[in-house]
């Protein structure tokens, strides 16, 4: 009876009905083709995309992508900033930066900027929409790679030259002084000209030494004529002394005589 008991209630017994989805094994490489409603909706909703142009190369491609690029407010703010900078600034000096590290470049800032130097970086976008239309303008063939500008209320191209002579990564390309637009040579050739007052005293002097050697060869003939009146008077006086004396003379041996 126990025996009984145990094989009827206690055995597990297997279900009547079982599931097959998803027991076996799927293929993902070669996939069961669909039901043919299912397929038929598939088919009804896969997007159609327009073919691309088979003569359309990488470059139009790029081109099309930077003419469709979104204007941003902020570039115009900072080339506000930068159109500033030029107009307010007596010299801008314009240095192509080859590799360095961020200590040189953060040595040499600190050493312009001890010297009333401020040295900035800005993108060729922003460099373009600031100096566009302006008097400036000249000086964009000059941005062409990475680039810094110094910029200085004074015009003190000897001290920025001996700063950056020791950062060779820094080359000098060109500049605006005084609002005149200099290469390379001429900026080392204004570093050897002297200050604004040394060049007018000097300009004074060569003005009034001018003057008075015009002065000079004016009064020359005069001064001439009157040396030589006086030693012709002086000679006149001389031949007449020497007459009275020899006349004197005479006179005192023929009294002698007497």
């Amino acid at each position: 009876m126990s025996n009984f008991a145990q094989k009827a209630l206690l055995q597990a017994r297997l279900p009547l009905a079982e599931f097959r989805r998803f027991r076996g094994k799927i293929n993902i490489q070669r996939p069961r083709q669909p039901h043919y409603e299912r397929a038929r909706v598939v088919a009804v909703t896969n997007p159609i995309y327009p073919a691309p142009p088979t003569n359309q190369n990488c470059f139009k491609e790029s081109e099309h992508k930077l003419k469709t690029k979104i204007h941003n407010p902020y570039n115009d703010i900072i080339a506000r900033e930068v159109r500033n900078w030029f107009e307010q600034s007596k010299m801008v000096a314009i240095f192509h930066e080859n590799s360095i590290t961020s200590d040189d470049l953060f040595k040499v800032r600190v050493a312009l900027h001890r010297e009333n130097m401020q040295l900035k970086s800005y993108g060729l976008a922003v460099i373009k929409n600031a100096l566009e239309n302006t008097k400036f303008e000249a000086v964009l063939s000059l941005f062409c790679s990475h680039h810094s500008i110094v910029f200085s209320s004074e015009a003190k191209v000897a001290r920025l030259l001996r700063i950056t002579k020791r950062t060779p990564q820094l080359i000098l390309i060109g500049g605006i002084v005084e609002n005149t637009l200099l290469s390379k040579n001429e900026f080392t050739n204004f570093a050897s000209m002297p200050s604004l007052p040394v060049a007018q005293a000097q300009l004074v002097s060569v003005l009034n030494s001018a003057a008075g050697q015009i002065v000079n060869n004016l009064e020359s003939h005069q001064k001439s004529l009157v040396n030589m009146l006086d030693a012709h008077a002086k000679r006149e006086d001389g031949t007449g002394d020497s007459s009275t004396q020899s006349g004197s003379s005479g006179d005192n041996t023929d009294a002698k005589k007497d």
